[in-house]
């Protein structure tokens, strides 16, 4: 069970940093963005540690004060759970 928590986490974080670089991409292009509510949805579903590195790597949303503090809550968050999760299911 433990390894369907991690392939999860994975994915998950993968889709965190693809849609932090997918939106920057479309910010500088004038394009549709990506909702920021849909983000911090990927966060708090695991994702926080893929939207976190795609934050700083793509220097997206970093002068946004509910990215920088909230990003980093959330992922603190996310371990806790994760450790939490693989504890219990061994």
């Amino acid at each position: 069970m433990a390894i369907i928590v991690f392939i999860y986490m994975c994915i998950l974080n993968l889709v965190g940093y693809g849609m932090m670089s997918n939106d920057k991409r479309r910010a500088t292009r004038n394009k549709r963005r990506i909702p920021e509510r849909n983000l911090f949805m990927v966060a708090w579903l695991g994702g926080a540690l893929g939207v976190l590195t795609g934050m700083y790597q793509k220097r997206h949303k970093t002068q946004h004060t509910t990215f920088t503090a909230g990003i980093p809550f959330i992922l603190l968050v996310n371990l806790f759970v994760y450790g939490f999760v693989i504890v219990k299911l061994g």
